[in-house]
């Protein structure tokens, strides 16, 4: 960053935190002023308190997020403490006898589906797919360092250091020696849990070529995020490229204040989640709360900490390591975090990959249209001989408020 911009965030650290954390708060949106202009009307329509209460009862009414599993913690190379939960494959009963008949004798372990997710996200924004495969396949969810209910990064507390993509593929080596640690795997990533897979397999081939059965890339990239205009004006979004790492720096330096602006302005920061998390109009109210209260959770200082990571991130050449294997590639077409295009870009270097693109789809496209991912997921996992062909893979729902026609 250069002197001048240095200057201003140290005038802007020593003047005004408190006028200004209202404002501050909204920083960690990617340009929410820009998002909130086509959320400005709606808000000036309807009372703050009569929004408190709405948010109060989508809270209370609302289901996602609440399956859970199998509890478990794993080690990252730098000690943080990787939290995840396992869905156990449900056994007829006849079936259980006979493993047990077959005690001393190896019996084969099962295909295990390993979840990594997104920035500033949790193992539960695979609500619906969870909910989808419960009991058909064993599977893994966990939550990335300093997200969810995994421990901050130690590295990151101990000593200062940025969170690296490089990093967060070790973490998921650890949690799949951990939960996951014999038979063959699919890896299913979205956004940054795509870029953890990447990374998994740039340093760890090996696994890949050995263990891995199937990979599932969902609304991520692999590289050439600083090309992201997030749908705003290339040269507003070049001029706050400049200066947001610092910005978000000096806010992590004061995050209880920049919390408190974050609460005061939850209403307009609410708009700016659902711009930049769908691209539907009629989308559940109770699912986009969901979204909201995840990515609310994440603190500012995690936020700064993961932002550098991304212009940074360059795994092209990981993906050969993928080339033999079934791969789906599924995008909202309406992504403005990670746009379609960079999953196309993943497909071409993939020519055997199937390449989803779901239209009026976002960057949470398997909360916005869980049917379709979860859909093309079992696909994957039928191929991968994941889950039998016979088997029954629903219950998902939809997370439209459209009724079907």
């Amino acid at each position: 960053m250069s002197e001048s911009s240095t200057q201003a965030v140290t005038a802007a650290s020593a003047g005004g935190w408190r006028r200004t954390t209202g404002v501050a708060g909204l920083a960690i949106g990617v340009l929410a002023t820009g998002a909130a202009a086509g959320v400005a009307i709606e808000r000036m329509t309807v009372g703050r308190g009569i929004r408190r209460e709405a948010r109060l009862v989508l809270d209370s009414a609302g289901p996602y997020g609440s399956l859970r599993g199998t509890p478990g913690k794993a080690s990252a190379d730098d000690g943080t403490e990787l939290y995840y939960e396992v869905d156990e494959v449900e056994q007829p009963e006849a079936e259980s006898g006979r493993r047990r008949r077959l005690f001393g004798r190896r019996v084969p372990a099962p295909v295990t589906v390993v979840f990594s997710h997104g920035y500033c996200l949790s193992q539960d924004s695979w609500h619906f797919q969870r909910a989808a495969l419960r009991g058909v396949v064993r599977s893994v969810y966990w939550d990335q360092r300093s997200h969810g209910r995994s421990a901050r990064g130690a590295a990151q507390v101990e000593r200062g250091e940025p969170v690296s993509i490089e990093q967060l593929g070790r973490d998921l080596k650890a949690v799949i020696d951990a939960a996951a640690p014999e038979g063959p795997l699919v890896l299913v990533g979205h956004s940054m849990g795509g870029m953890t897979v990447m990374a998994l397999a740039e340093q760890f081939p090996e696994l890949i070529r050995e263990r891995c059965a199937g990979v599932a890339l969902v609304g991520t990239s692999s590289g050439r995020l600083g090309e992201v205009n997030f749908g705003l004006p290339v040269a507003g979004v070049n001029a706050v490229r400049r200066v947001l790492p610092g910005v978000l720096k000096a806010l992590g330096q004061r995050a209880e204040l920049v919390e408190k602006g974050r609460r005061a302005t939850a209403d307009l920061f609410a708009g700016v989640i659902k711009r930049y998390s769908f691209a539907s109009r009629d989308v559940d109210p109770a699912v986009a709360r969901f979204a909201e209260r995840m990515i609310e959770s994440t603190p500012i200082d995690v936020v700064a900490e993961y932002y550098p990571a991304f212009d940074d991130h360059d795994k092209a050449e990981a993906l050969a390591h993928f080339r033999d294997l079934p791969v789906l590639v599924l995008a909202g077409v309406g992504d403005l975090v990670t746009p379609s295009e960079h999953s196309e870009g993943i497909a071409d270097l993939l020519p055997g990959a199937e390449l989803v693109l779901v239209p009026d789809a976002g960057h949470l496209v398997m909360l916005e249209h869980p049917e379709q991912v979860t859909d093309r997921l079992a696909d994957l996992l039928v191929r991968t001989g994941a889950v039998p062909a016979g088997a029954t893979v629903g219950g998902y729902g939809s997370s439209s408020t459209a009724q079907p026609r």
